[in-house]
């Protein structure tokens, strides 16, 4: 028997991507702890580095430069990511509100969400004005302004050395781009009092270099769609207006219970909060032995020690040990061009070398997240029995549908089985589900399980239940009931519970919300996660099958293509975290919608693991027809097409490929017909598809019209 792997019994949770945590997430990676599962939770698949936003913001990087790549950290690391923003922390059940899933259960947490620039008690400044913090929206929106044509006009709120750096680098971008440009920088006391009087100095001239206009003791009234309005009467002009002038907390901090200064959580030496199985560091945090400013050397040099301080917290063994900050650090300052000021220890200098300083130090820090280290597989076992190489592969096997078993060798096996015998079960051969008469009633029943592809119970759960329904969708039934099938990587009771309740609960929101629910099932553990389903569904006429297609009806496709190879590259670390997220919102997006916009199909499948040309030849086979398609008009998943050019595919492709041996064009864009799908589109043969397309599109499905059923040549398909 094999020996089981070490069964998970602590739950670590990471609340925020910040520096310190994308480190802690690298050092897991390389030093994880047997028995400790991690999750990260954040507002989106990346988190931006804040060192390089004066340099964005200049024009001197591109955006994705600023992005450390949590979706790729977290494959690193061997941990879940959750998308989405914590609202609060029940500490006395141990609980993390995320908004949209069930609650995130926790045994040790830390906090690393960084802070707001937001301005709130300024009047207009939600309306009209960009924080400059967090980072992600400000990015997006100066870069929409930058970009723009005609004169420009930037009021900067805030003269410390955040709001400096801003200025001058928006006022060089702008010039740049060969736009007349007005920059001020307002500060309601004295400009840049945190610097030394040289490096004040210095700044302060760089500034004037640079255009700033600078305007000090001036109070700030009011923040309208012309500008700022100041309380001696006078007024700013400013189209784009950003604020850099505090450091605010998170507000739902304030709904813990933990003990906080000015909304930023207490910690003592070791990280710890009030309640010991809580640490916080980076920006949300405040030393209450040291206090330091926010600044990102801190946080940066806060990660081992919060690494150690973790592990040791979830082992229940060793002494915590503390951090102990620096009395002063090397302040590099951005001058708007590719220049920098150095300020330490009483010391400015500046200049362009003093940038490319910077700069290095800068990419040397990303390339901590760029070029993961390739940690060694375990070798192979010898002697072992012969074809174990090769069938293992050189690539890790794809979950979802990319881990099917290949058409052929299912067919084959189908083929021994014995006719139904029974009169109230009809055998529909290659269809999605059986179809059952049961006291007059047409009921179809359908079985489905996925091997998951991501850490996340919830979100797998969600596509795992999402793709069982498609079975029904595509028959055109109600769906009625379903039981779960569950197998649990080993864990403790405790993990169990936690996991159970989150895949449940995730999937009966869905099932109640396309009018079924979920009665029971069976549970067990195993090597890895699986979740399956079977349901039933009622028809209130005869079912939509495979056969049925006629020639001229127009193909429709109700979701992009791409699911597979996008999450193939996940597996891989090589896809971008906002293609995973869009993959992932896709395939957990239900379609009883748009089955009820199809209903009058002819014939109509999901696109599942045997890819779109796959389930478009069994279509054509069961109704002795031809397909044309036309390539591009096929929607696909964002990355898609760049990870098939770089020749991405799952593990499931070459099978789909010579499952449909008359289909031979090789492109990147052709390769996608054989990608396999998890809770992919329905595929409808259907007249008037461009007037469906639109129903669809009106109800928020990224539908097309792909191509139409052409001839009578049983199951040839051709490209236009």
């Amino acid at each position: 028997m094999k020996t089981p792997a070490l069964p998970l019994t602590r739950d670590l949770v990471l609340i925020g991507g910040g520096h310190s945590h994308a480190l802690v997430l690298r050092m897991w990676g390389m030093t994880p702890l047997p028995g400790a599962r991690l999750t990260v939770i954040n507002p989106g698949p990346t988190a931006p580095y804040s060192g390089m936003l004066p340099g964005f913001v200049a024009g001197h990087y591109e955006r994705d430069a600023l992005d450390i790549e949590l979706v790729q950290l977290a494959r690193f690391a061997g941990a879940r990511v959750i998308l989405g923003a914590a609202s609060g922390i029940d500490r006395s059940a141990r609980l993390i509100h995320v908004p949209g899933r069930p609650p995130v259960g926790y045994d040790v947490a830390s906090i690393d969400i960084g802070i707001t620039s937001a301005m709130p008690d300024l009047p207009g400044f939600a309306e009209h004005a960009v924080p400059a913090k967090p980072l992600g929206p400000f990015a997006k929106a100066w870069d929409t302004y930058r970009n723009g044509s005609g004169p420009a006009s930037v009021a900067v709120i805030g003269g410390g050395v955040a709001g400096a750096e801003l200025a001058a680098a928006m006022a060089f971008a702008l010039r740049a781009r060969g736009r007349a440009a007005k920059v001020h920088l307002v500060d309601n006391g004295a400009a840049l009092s945190a610097l030394r009087p040289q490096a004040a100095s210095k700044l302060r001239a760089a500034l004037t270099a640079q255009g700033v206009t600078l305007h000090e003791q001036a109070k700030i009234t009011e923040v309208t769609a012309e500008g700022l309005r100041l309380s001696d009467g006078g007024e700013i002009a400013a189209q784009f207006v950003t604020g850099a002038a505090s450091a605010r907390p998170h507000g739902w901090l304030e709904t813990t219970g933990l003990a906080l200064t000015d909304g930023f959580v207490d910690v003592s030496p070791t990280l710890q909060s009030s309640d010991p199985d809580i640490f916080a560091a980076g920006d949300c945090a405040h030393m209450v032995k040291t206090p330091r400013p926010k600044a990102g050397v801190f946080a940066v040099r806060q990660a081992p020690v919060l690494f150690d301080n973790l592990r040791k917290r979830l082992a229940g063994e060793g002494t915590p040990r503390p951090y102990r900050p620096q009395r002063d650090y090397l302040k590099l300052i951005s001058l708007g061009r590719k220049s920098a000021l150095a300020d330490r220890v009483g010391l400015a200098l500046s200049g362009p070398a003093l940038w490319r300083w910077k700069d290095h130090i800068d990419q040397s820090f990303m390339r901590k997240f760029r070029d993961l280290p390739q940690m060694a597989l375990p070798p192979l076992p010898s002697p072992r029995a012969a074809g174990s190489r090769e069938a293992l592969g050189d690539k890790p096997m794809c979950g979802g549908c990319g881990a099917k078993v290949g058409r052929d060798a299912l067919s084959a096996a189908l083929s021994h089985l014995p006719a139904p015998v029974r009169p109230d079960v009809t055998a529909l051969p290659g269809d999605d589900a059986a179809l059952l008469l049961t006291g007059g009633a047409r009921q179809v029943m359908t079985t489905d399980h996925l091997r998951a592809f991501v850490e996340d119970p919830v979100v797998m759960a969600r596509i795992a239940t999402v793709h069982a329904l498609g079975d029904i969708w595509a028959m055109g039934a109600a769906p009625q009931a379903a039981t779960a099938s569950l197998t649990l990587p080993r864990m403790s009771e405790a993990l169990a519970q936690r996991t159970l309740t989150e895949i449940l609960t995730a999937a009966s929101e869905i099932l109640r919300d396309s009018g079924a629910e979920i009665v029971g099932g069976h549970s067990s553990m195993g090597d890895e996660m699986t979740i399956g389903l079977t349901l039933t569904g009622l028809c209130d006429r005869a079912p939509i099958t495979l056969g049925g297609a006629q020639v001229g009806d127009d193909l429709v496709l109700t979701k992009p293509l791409g699911s597979g190879v996008v999450m193939a590259a996940e597996m891989q670390g090589a896809a971008r975290g906002a293609w995973v997220a869009a993959a992932l919102t896709s395939m957990t997006r239900p379609q009883s919608e748009a089955a009820a916009i199809l209903q009058e199909a002819h014939a109509m499948t999901d696109v599942t693991g045997f890819g779109l040309a796959g389930h478009l030849h069994g279509i054509c086979m069961a109704s002795g027809v031809s397909a044309e398609l036309t390539l591009d008009a096929i929607p696909l998943l964002p990355g898609a097409l760049t990870l098939s050019t770089q020749g991405i595919r799952s593990t499931l492709y070459p099978k789909n490929r010579e499952a449909v041996p008359g289909l031979t064009q090789e492109s990147p864009r052709a390769d996608l017909l054989f990608d396999p799908q998890t809770a992919g589109g329905l595929l409808a043969a259907i007249p008037e598809g461009v007037a469906r397309v639109a129903e669809l599109r009106a109800a928020g499905f990224e539908a097309a019209v792909i191509g139409r059923i052409d001839g009578d040549w049983p199951g040839q398909i051709s490209i236009a």
